[in-house]
């Protein structure tokens, strides 16, 4: 394949999502305006090429998206969304501490089979939204005296959870919610003594980005559907307003040709009555 023909190559929506990270990088360091960063974010999502994408962020620090390497021998294509992200291994870290203190997971980390954290009088964050896992089953335990552990979890997981409370609790709000095809299923062991493990359901920011954009275009859509509403409604108030004139004309119009009618017939009758007191007048004398 050509260098030629890399410009024309078909983007991904993560290739679609990095150049949009890179447009809210700027726009926060003050080098894009609002208004450059609407324009730049609209043409990226609309850009269905790396030809289409390169030239958005060029004049930025961090370089246009580098089309990746091609392979030309047809491999199997995995079934599901969340296949690419069972990626197996032994993961990023197998477990995390917080005394007095506090830790966090969060970002591109790979999920171990079992991963342990313990907390007392500390806090910490698991958060899987862009994680990957090394098996479709994970067990994450918690052991949380006297402090908390927050896990935060992509929709489409399957969310089991198993610990015990004694004096603090797991929370359950998210058990029960039917997982994804293909998706991994998370299992909350341990338990909280004077302590809790929380469950939150999240997007990640890059996907309330998207759907704020959406919202926000169909927003623009209804605003234009409404001004052509009202548009049309305008024009018929105008016509029926104009056709009322044209009434109110026509019938002050009769009016006065009646009332002209009647005043040169009281003419004529004045007129008559003079000539019959004049003959009568002549008849006298």
């Amino acid at each position: 394949m050509t260098d030629d023909a890399v410009p024309e190559l078909r983007a991904s929506d993560a290739d679609r999502e990095r150049v949009a990270e890179v447009l809210r990088d700027a726009v926060a360091e003050g080098r894009l305006d609002m208004e450059e960063f609407e324009e730049r974010l609209e043409a990226t999502y609309k850009a269905r090429t790396y030809g289409e994408l390169t030239p958005i962020t060029r004049d930025l620090p961090v370089a246009g998206v580098t089309p990746p390497p091609v392979n030309m021998v047809k491999e199997p294509v995995d079934s599901g969304s969340w296949a690419g992200r069972i990626v197996g291994g032994e993961g990023s870290s197998t477990g995390a501490v917080a005394i007095l203190s506090g830790f966090q997971r969060k970002g591109r980390w790979t999920v171990p089979k079992k991963f342990t954290c313990f907390s007392f009088f500390g806090g910490g964050e698991l958060d899987l939204r862009e994680a990957n896992f090394a098996d479709r089953e994970v067990e994450i335990n918690c052991i949380a005296i006297m402090g908390g552990v927050q896990v935060i979890v992509p929709p489409g997981v399957e969310v089991v959870v198993r610990g015990i409370g004694i004096m603090g609790a797991f929370d359950q709000s998210q058990e029960g919610v039917r997982g994804d095809p293909g998706a991994p299923r998370v299992i909350l062991t341990g338990f909280a003594f004077w302590g809790g493990v929380g469950v939150e359901r999240k997007v990640t920011r890059a996907e309330r980005q998207r759907l704020k954009e959406e919202r926000r275009q169909e927003k623009l859509e209804r605003g234009s559907s409404a001004k052509q509403l009202y548009g049309s409604h305008r024009d018929a108030v105008s016509g029926l307003h104009d056709a009322h004139r044209e009434a109110m004309d026509e019938h002050r119009e009769a009016m006065r040709r009646r009332h002209e009618e009647r005043r040169e017939r009281h003419e004529e009758r004045r007129e008559r009555q003079r000539e019959r007191r004049d003959r009568r007048h002549r008849d006298w004398d």
